[in-house]
């Protein structure tokens, strides 16, 4: 063989190992970008840790981690109970719980919280944690309970066709809309700023308390169904609640520029709380 064939020869081989180099590595880096998508990043150690507690993370390490796997086939989420005391700051990677029906987180000290991915929830349990973020609520479609009571969240705006439960007491609240919510059972909202509130596309609405916020005006006219209605400790001037011919409980103390309520001639109401100064009355002009 001649130098000239030898050296071509050379160039031919190191061209073939370089590709099946090239390509064993990539198929190496594949395998790494599969195995790095099957785990759900868990950055928080005390979430990781109870989900250990309960065997969700089927490796029993801390390690930042858990399998998708392991993620997809839990549907009901109680992160409240642990063996000791572990407070969860950060739900980083409830993400891939994407099967989640329910989740319960309450008494930690969570801030913020996206379930955009969790589209399957009905039940979100969130109370007694340091919220003042909550993002992704319109995207659950089967969303009928929502529990953030005791954070510290300033506005509370979402859709959801399916919610019958709102309960969102002692917050900072200036604003509340759940828009399109006709199965909207149970407003809690006691303990807020609220100034005011609309009701107006709630008709199925039977529970409502708003006692201890700052609300000036309320329309009550299309909530034909409403049973309980709190509304103590406010700033209303007026309160219509003629309408309302199913209502047998109705608190309206401590609103200092309330005198009169305005009833019907024949509405009964079997239990009702007042201040002195204040009266039901079929002419409150």
């Amino acid at each position: 063989m001649d130098g000239a064939k030898f050296s071509r020869s050379v160039l031919i081989l190191l061209s073939l190992i370089t590709l099946i180099f090239f390509i064993v590595s990539c198929t190496k880096d594949d395998e790494r970008i599969d195995l790095i998508n099957d785990f759900v990043y868990i950055p928080d150690n005390q979430f990781e840790s109870i989900l250990i507690e309960q065997n969700i993370d089927s490796d029993g390490v801390v390690n930042q981690k858990i399998s998708g796997t392991d993620a997809l086939g839990v549907t009901h989420l109680n992160l409240n109970f642990s063996n000791s005391n572990k407070y969860i700051r950060d739900l980083t990677g409830i993400e891939g719980f994407t099967n989640l029906t329910y989740l319960s987180a309450s008494g930690h000290l969570i801030e913020d919280i996206d379930l955009s991915h969790n589209t399957q929830l009905d039940t979100v349990l969130l109370q007694a944690n340091e919220l003042y973020t909550i993002l992704g609520l319109s995207k659950l479609e089967s969303l009928t309970k929502l529990d953030v009571s005791w954070n510290l969240l300033d506005s509370l705006s979402f859709k959801s066709e399916s919610i019958e439960v709102l309960l969102a007491s002692h917050n900072h609240l200036k604003f509340v809309e759940i828009e399109n919510a006709n199965k909207l059972k149970s407003i809690i909202l006691t303990s807020n700023k609220l100034t005011s509130v609309n009701l107006g596309t709630h008709p199925l609405l039977e529970t409502l308390l708003l006692s201890d916020n700052r609300i000036l005006t309320i329309d009550l006219g299309q909530n034909d169904n409403l049973s309980h209605l709190y509304i103590s400790g406010n700033s209303l001037s007026e309160l219509n609640v003629s309408s309302n011919q199913n209502l047998v409980e109705l608190r309206v103390d401590r609103n200092p520029n309330l005198t009169c309520i305005q009833i019907n001639n024949d509405q009964e109401i079997p239990t009702v709380s007042l201040s002195e100064y204040q009266e039901l009355s079929t002419n409150c002009n």
